[in-house]
């Protein structure tokens, strides 16, 4: 018998208002019995819990999440993630499209903005 990836925790100082981003980066409703001030939340469909710790976030993550655009650019969606609250890290686009950029969530969660698949068939 194996195992199965359940979820994705991710510690925070307010797990609510750092899942409450993450849904709307990601189109997918917190769980219908979350709320304000609540220990945990969670994205169902995207498998993210986020969880409430006492510390903060103090080095830099040994895991991050790739996110691919579905429905518009690379840069679009950059743009759109900045407006949400996240923080631009390092930019590492190319003249040539390639690259990626790499921002942070409101608590400093790195995570990276790769090319849609329709600029990668480009």
């Amino acid at each position: 018998m194996t195992s199965a990836i359940r979820d994705v925790s991710i510690d925070c100082t307010d797990a609510y208002a750092v899942a409450a981003f993450w849904s709307e980066a990601l189109g997918q409703p917190l769980h219908e019995e979350d709320r304000p001030g609540d220990e945990e939340a969670l994205i169902e469909a995207a498998g993210l819990l986020f969880v409430t710790v006492p510390e903060t976030k103090t080095v830099k993550n040994r895991l991050h999440l790739d996110l691919q655009p579905q429905d518009r650019t690379r840069d679009e969606e950059v743009a759109r993630l900045l407006t949400l609250g996240a923080t631009l890290l390092d930019d590492q686009r190319t003249g040539d499209g390639m690259g990626w950029v790499a921002l942070a969530d409101p608590e400093g969660n790195e995570f990276c903005v790769e090319r849609s698949a329709a600029e990668r068939e480009n």
